[in-house]
């Protein structure tokens, strides 16, 4: 896909933040990659009318760099439960949008959710099997879908 047809994509004027279009959007949407993981220390509440409504606690998980010389670092994390935060954000969507894991993060044990999103991108739960993860910071996690796109992981 040239430069050119990569603006022209859509969803890109829907999302923020890219950290790098060229290989961020491709036909089948925008890739979404991860900015943050954190492990829930503390329970968040739920009401049914929402006044009690308060946040779970959550810490960051820290990376640690392969090499001094690296700019990026790595999550390791074992199998469990974490929340992961994408670095784009939605601007201007029109009407909900595909959200859905990529292959490439389902073929080594991890997941989350497929969903639609609306007016932002919220945290979401991300799943690892028990073997463990190593997740690099801006590692491309997710792929962000126009709307009636069958579910289904993306490559």
């Amino acid at each position: 896909m040239s430069a050119e047809h990569e603006r022209e994509h859509p969803l890109v004027d829907s999302v923020d933040n890219l950290v790098y279009e060229p290989v961020q959007v491709h036909e089948h949407g925008i890739d979404l990659t991860a900015s943050a993981i954190y492990r829930v220390a503390g329970p968040g509440r739920i009401d049914f009318g929402g006044d009690e409504l308060e946040d779970a606690d959550l810490e960051p998980v820290e990376t640690t760099l392969r090499d001094p010389d690296d700019e990026y670092g790595w999550w390791d994390l074992e199998g469990g439960q974490y929340v992961v935060q994408h670095n784009e954000f939605l601007t201007d969507a029109e009407e909900p949008l595909w959200l859905q894991p990529r292959n490439e993060l389902l073929a080594r044990g991890g997941s989350h959710p497929s969903m639609q999103v609306v007016s932002h991108l919220p945290l979401i739960p991300l799943t690892v099997a028990d073997g463990g993860l190593r997740l690099k910071e801006n590692a491309r996690i997710s792929t962000l879908m126009p709307p009636g796109t069958p579910a289904g992981p993306s490559e």
